[in-house]
């Protein structure tokens, strides 16, 4: 797990969660320390909509509870038992299709010996009752063989249905842990995983990186004076514009909080610039409407930092530059979209 606060901001997050865990009774052990920290820094979404509404209903943090949330964000626990579980019931079913061929050859085994023997008893024999008891005989072995048969397909079929369906859970699974669970698109765990993958990838190919991250102005105002659902609605339009721009190798994530992040491979910073004024355009060109009431509340801004990977350094570097970009550019009002080189110019 990478931080990019600085100091101030972790000291900032570390009281508050600190004040928090004492205000509702909760011991300052490492593991909770862990839960709140995220929650003030905003960094998972879904934790801080969790706790939101456990606060709301007024529900009880016991210690169980405690290690249930942290066990669900922090641990790989819950991922690994489905998996395992997922992989018993795969391991079971293709013992079952072993089993399954195995009894089929043993069927074919029989009747190929039943053949054989009939051949024998009629080859040596005249006796009409002889030939019409060995005819009766062969043909139950055909019969069983033919039945026994019909039962293993469909026992083949069951398995064959039981194997698709675990692929289905498993692969269900695996986008339900990468995805965020409001705007549908990349949580942080993927992002995290698909940048250090493109940052290979560029060096592998010499190819260009660029990271954007991408902040909602002003987003406070929408959960303060309209709600908690407005702000949402906020967060669900900024996602689908965002979507809708990007490209098939581009990757899209919700950072944290009112924040995005877009991975663009073989994208200079000249490009990333384009698309984060392109996406920011897109969504102050909509007028964000209380569903509820239908009363129309302003258009959306957005301000935004672009950086370019320089091969060979950590990813986390990157994220420095692009995270200064977008801070200096809230600095200098919002509604724009800046990047490492504007840095450079004002060091400079």
């Amino acid at each position: 797990m990478e931080y990019t606060e600085n100091i101030d901001q972790a000291i900032d997050y570390a009281q508050q969660a600190i004040k928090k865990m004492d205000e509702i009774g909760i011991p300052a052990n490492p593991h909770n320390f862990t839960i709140w920290f995220h929650y003030f820094s905003g960094t998972y979404p879904d934790l801080k909509r969790t706790l939101d509404i456990l606060i709301a209903n007024q529900q009880e943090f016991t210690e169980t509870r405690n290690s249930e949330i942290f066990q669900k964000f922090f641990t790989l626990d819950q991922e690994s038992a489905t998996l395992h579980d997922a992989t018993t019931r795969v391991e079971n079913e293709l013992g079952r299709l072993v089993s399954t061929i195995s009894k089929a050859d043993d069927g074919f085994e029989n009747l190929e010996q039943a053949l054989s023997d009939a051949k024998d008893k009629l080859s040596n024999t005249e006796d009409k009752d002889e030939i019409l008891k060995v005819a009766q005989s062969l043909g139950d072995e055909v019969s069983a063989a033919i039945a026994e048969n019909a039962a293993l397909e469909q026992k083949l079929k069951e398995s064959t249905a039981e194997i698709l369906g675990l692929k289905e859970d498993l692969e269900r699974m695996r986008r339900e842990a990468m995805t965020d669970g409001l705007t549908g698109i990349a949580n942080r765990k993927l992002f995290d995983l698909e940048l250090r993958k493109s940052s290979m990838n560029a060096m592998a190919n010499g190819e260009d990186l660029s990271l954007l991250m991408l902040d909602v102005d002003h987003f406070a105002r929408f959960n303060n004076h309209f709600g908690h659902q407005v702000g949402d609605q906020v967060l669900k339009l900024v996602a689908v514009t965002i979507s809708e721009c990007i490209k098939g190798q581009d990757t899209a994530a919700r950072f944290g909080g009112d924040e995005f992040a877009i991975i663009l491979p073989r994208t200079n910073l000249d490009n990333a610039m384009l698309l984060a004024e392109q996406i920011c355009k897109r969504v102050s060109s909509k007028n964000i409407v209380n569903r509820t009431t239908g009363e129309r509340l302003g258009k959306v801004t957005m301000s935004g930092g672009a950086a370019l990977f320089e091969y060979g350094e950590p990813v986390s570097q990157l994220m420095v530059r692009a995270h200064q970009s977008l801070d200096t550019a809230v600095l200098q009002g919002r509604n724009k979209i800046l990047s490492q080189r504007d840095l450079e110019g004002s060091v400079a």
